[in-house]
């Protein structure tokens, strides 16, 4: 079972994401919070695999309270906004948070999203990812190139394979099907990947690869 928390300051949201997540037969929601201040208490109380978090709350809001959580502590963050690619979201992505959705998802695309998360995956297209990676591709170039490059030296020729072929915004499976290798031996390697750079987020890699190719 995936374990799901949610966090929203709206209950007739969180009660509406409670009922359509509920409703898939491996998928648990396991508590809600209403403001971000409750984040760690929950993740604490139920351990969730992934939270489902509205950007803006009250007090604390998904972007701090993503940041607050960090990589460490294995909880994927799947965040909620009702604009595409706002300012909130490029944040909310360096926060750590693994993808985000619109509020007016779809139930089932909201489903396979939480999946395609808790399986390790981001929950951005190609067109989502190529939209990041521009929106910070003109501040700090030359800095950020001679950092990005000396952090994909410590990479082997095939750890890098992999971390491009992520950058391009690949699915796992997809990664696998290009480089002829199985699932679990992507996800293998992407976990060594994200050790020697000292991260765990596949949107941040995308803009480290980028970033080093410019």
């Amino acid at each position: 079972m995936i374990r799901v928390g949610i966090v929203d300051d709206d209950a007739l949201v969180r009660a509406g994401l409670r009922t359509i997540l509920s409703s898939a037969n491996d998928i648990a929601v396991v508590g809600e919070a209403d403001d971000g201040a409750g984040v760690p208490e929950l993740v604490r109380r139920e351990r969730p695999d992934v939270i489902v978090m509205d950007i803006r709350m009250p007090r604390v809001d998904g972007i701090e309270a993503t940041r607050l959580l960090g990589a460490d502590s294995g909880v994927r963050v799947l965040v909620l906004t009702t604009f595409q690619l706002d300012e909130h979201v490029f944040a909310a992505i360096e926060a750590g948070a693994s993808g985000f959705l619109l509020k007016d998802t779809p139930p089932r695309e909201l489903i396979e999203a939480v999946r395609v998360v808790a399986g390790g995956d981001a929950m951005l297209s190609p067109s989502h990812t190529r939209a990041l990676i521009e929106r910070f591709a003109d501040s700090g170039r030359d800095a950020r190139r001679a950092e990005a490059r000396a952090l994909l030296e410590s990479l082997s020729p095939r750890e890098l394979e992999i971390a491009v072929a992520v950058a391009e915004g690949l699915s796992n499976a997809e990664v696998g099907a290009r480089l002829f290798c199985s699932e679990a031996t992507v996800k293998t390697h992407l976990t060594r990947v994200f050790a020697k750079l000292g991260d765990t987020n596949r949107v941040r890699l995308a803009l480290l690869v980028r970033d080093a190719q410019d």
